[in-house]
C-alpha cells in the first residue's frame, strides 16, 4: 500500500503561485510514475503531469511553461510548482502515484485562482 498525503492549496489571485506537495509512504519503493490531476465540478477528472522514473515529464498544453513537477526524494515528496495562476487552473488537485498495477490517490487539495 501507498499513502498519499497533499497539502498547499489555498486561494491565490489571477497571476500568483502556489506550491502543491504530495508526501508519499508506504511501500514507496519500485512507484513507476507519480504525477496530479485535477477536478472541476461538473466535469472529469483531468490529468495535468506526470514524472517518470526515468526521468520523463508530461504536462498538458494548458500548464505547460507556468506549471513544473518534481521530486524530493530524500523527503518522498511530490511538488507541483504553479506559477501565473489562471481562473481556469481552479480545481481540486490529485496526488497519484503508480506501483505495478496500481494506482494510489492522495485526498485532494483545493486550489482556488479568483481576484
Amino acid at each position: 500500500q501507498v499513502q498519499l498525503v497533499e497539502s498547499g492549496g489555498g486561494l491565490v489571485q489571477p497571476g500568483g503561485s502556489l506550491r502543491l506537495s504530495c508526501v508519499a509512504s508506504g511501500n514507496i519503493f519500485s512507484i513507476s510514475v507519480m504525477g496530479w490531476y485535477r477536478q472541476v465540478p461538473g466535469k472529469q477528472r483531468e490529468l495535468v503531469t506526470w514524472a517518470t522514473n526515468g526521468g520523463s515529464t508530461m504536462y498538458i498544453d494548458s500548464v505547460k511553461g507556468r506549471f513544473t513537477i518534481s521530486r524530493d526524494n530524500s523527503k518522498n515528496t511530490l511538488y507541483l510548482q504553479m506559477n501565473s495562476l489562471k481562473p481556469e487552473d481552479t480545481a481540486v488537485y490529485y496526488c497519484y502515484a503508480v506501483r505495478g498495477s496500481n494506482t494510489y490517490w492522495g485526498q485532494g487539495t483545493q486550489v482556488t485562482v479568483s481576484s
